[in-house]
């Protein structure tokens, strides 16, 4: 905790099976005593160089001054005896960089070759999003030959064993193959471009398909003594990031320490650059930034010292009433980028808990984001007008988000890879299953039930780099021995009016800059979670933007409601 670690559960492999299995309560025959203990430890997500246990067993005792900080280095070999990687100009439509490495003398034995393992892992899942942004390829340098080329070619130019398999596959063939594979979610990354990139060596022995698997021929084991290490991405500054993690958490097993080899990479304009870059970058900033932002007065000896502590050296360069420390950020701090890093670095070394609590000065420059401002807005009014305010968890089961409501699956919900529970196994894409889970548990409450919810919904959404968006929704659900649709119509246009959009009194002119309610005229169009024919469509500026209606009882059925409800949703944030 001191190190700005949370400590999430102690516990061994057999519980966490027990637990994912629902066996929580039930008592187990076999004894645990000669299990393993494992922590599980929660990491920020900036902290590349603390996802594997090489770089947390490295990490703390630096931070309680029982180590030092190592000193990465590249092998001192000359430009012309390094290994080489040409990349075509054809690589460029599809994955254009490449960067490499190499770890010369590693010594592997199961744990650390499991560790090798897990961290490409789980930086294919963070900084890689799922390999979009950068591929890492580990081979046996041993059973291969350079200089290696990186190139793109056509499917059915690429022939190849890939790992774990036994005989020749070309690459259209082996997308077919693993199409039916859970864990290969990343096939639509090439699977639709005319050219797959490919990396041979100098025998047209295939390394790796980029970003999909790597070949038989240069699987790494634990006899592996030369590990040739390749990223090829879309991002270059993420694809040197990864390459710096994987080569500074591995060469501590070499046989020289923290030295690696470097690789030229040449492209095909004749352009070369020499991989990886293992040089501290310096960063200067005033001592003011970083004691200011604390809240605490602190010398430039004091911070230097606290800053060794973070495997940050720290240099006072001017002193006097505008100190200067120059920061000197290794490899494997990539998070580091602004004084506010330094400034948090320092304040963890310093500890949490020795900052003075103080009363924080109100700035004139802060504000609500719109988003915000207008949501409190609309949810002030629509609790004047007798609406009581729920919330409601964004996770939900697949159920609940569509049969249950009596609508087919759109494939718009963003589904939980291993939920803890089916009733957390996606995200909604409505706040009308919540709404009426809340009225099934309060049925007991006297009629009527008026309640109302302001939050977001998940769909996806290929354009945003994680593949889905938030968007802000308002509903209300009213309750009654009738349906009470007039209440739910009579609330949408008091948010019309609080929000300044004029009721459109004559569509047919064909002035759109306003709002209206218009019925469904066609069957095809209506939403099978209402009545037929008691429904409409919030229009606004010409485009639908909500819907209000009374609930079908089939739905009320299924979530056990014996009375009917009228409901409306629409879209806060299209009054931006």
């Amino acid at each position: 905790m001191e190190y700005g670690l949370e400590l999430d559960d102690v516990t061994t492999e057999k519980a966490i099976i027990r637990k994912e299995k629902h066996l929580d309560g039930v008592e187990d025959d076999e004894s645990t005593e000669d299990e393993d203990v494992l922590y599980k430890i929660e990491v920020p997500a900036n902290r590349y160089d603390l996802l594997c246990i090489e770089g947390l067993a490295r990490a703390l005792p630096i931070f309680l001054g029982l180590d030092e900080i190592p000193t990465y280095t590249l092998s001192n070999i000359p430009k012309e005896s390094m290994l080489k990687m040409y990349v075509k100009k054809e690589t460029s439509v599809i994955r254009p960089f490449i960067v490499c490495a190499v770890l010369r003398g590693i010594t592997f034995d199961e744990a650390r070759y499991k560790s090798f393992i897990d961290l490409q892992d789980k930086l294919h899942q963070n900084i890689c999003r799922r390999r979009t942004l950068v591929a890492i390829g580990t081979h046996d340098l041993d059973t291969l030959q350079g200089p290696f080329t990186y190139e793109a070619l056509s499917p059915e130019e690429i022939n190849f064993v890939p790992l774990k398999q036994e005989k020749s596959f070309r690459a259209d063939e082996l997308m077919e193959l693993y199409k039916s594979d859970m864990k290969l979610k990343f096939l639509h990354i090439i699977e639709d471009s005319p050219v797959y990139p490919v990396i041979y060596d100098s025998n047209r022995t295939v390394l790796s398909l980029p970003p999909i698997i790597n070949g038989a021929r240069s699987a790494i084991t634990l006899r592996t003594k030369n590990v040739f290490i390749e990223c090829t991405a879309t991002d270059l500054t993420k694809a040197k990031i990864v390459l710096n993690t994987m080569v500074s958490m591995f060469s501590v097993y070499c046989e020289r320490k923290f030295e690696v080899e470097p690789v030229e990479v040449i492209c095909s304009d004749a352009q070369s650059c020499i991989y990886p870059y293992l040089s501290s970058f310096d960063m200067e900033v005033p001592l003011a930034k970083i004691t200011g932002r604390i809240g605490v007065s602190l010398d430039a000896s004091q911070v230097t010292s606290l800053l060794t502590k973070m495997q940050l050296h720290g240099e006072e360069i001017s002193s006097g009433e505008e100190s200067i420390i120059r920061v000197s950020l290794p490899p494997t701090r990539s998070d580091v980028l602004e004084a506010c890093d330094v400034a948090e670095d320092v304040a963890i070394a310093y500890g949490f808990n020795n900052i003075p609590r103080t009363q924080p000065v109100l700035s004139t420059q802060g504000r609500q984001q719109p988003l915000t401002q207008l949501g409190n807005l609309i949810r002030l009014e629509i609790a004047s007008a007798g609406f009581t305010e729920v919330l409601t968890w964004i996770l939900c089961s697949n159920e609940e988000n569509f049969s249950m409501l009596n609508r087919k699956d759109d494939k718009t919900s963003v589904t939980v890879a291993n939920p803890r529970s089916s009733d957390f196994e996606a995200t909604r894409t409505s706040l009308m299953s919540g709404l009426l889970k809340t009225v099934r548990e309060n049925n007991h409450h006297p009629k009527p039930i008026k309640i109302f919810e302001m939050g977001d919904v998940v769909l996806l959404d290929d354009t945003k780099d994680v593949g889905a968006k938030n968007s802000r929704k308002v509903a209300a659900l009213y309750c009654n021995q009738s349906s009470g649709y007039e209440e739910i119509n009579g609330l949408v246009q008091k948010i019309m009016q609080i929000v300044d959009v004029p009721w459109i009194e004559d569509p047919q002119v064909g002035d759109n800059n306003g709002y209206l309610i218009a019925a469904s005229k066609e069957k095809e169009t209506e939403d099978t979670a209402f009545l037929p024919g008691r429904q409409a469509s919030i229009i606004l500026n010409g485009k639908q933007v909500g819907t209000l209606g009374i609930v079908h009882p089939k739905v009320l059925g299924n979530f056990d409601i014996n009375f009917p409800c009228s409901y409306m949703e629409m879209d806060v944030e299209c009054f931006l």
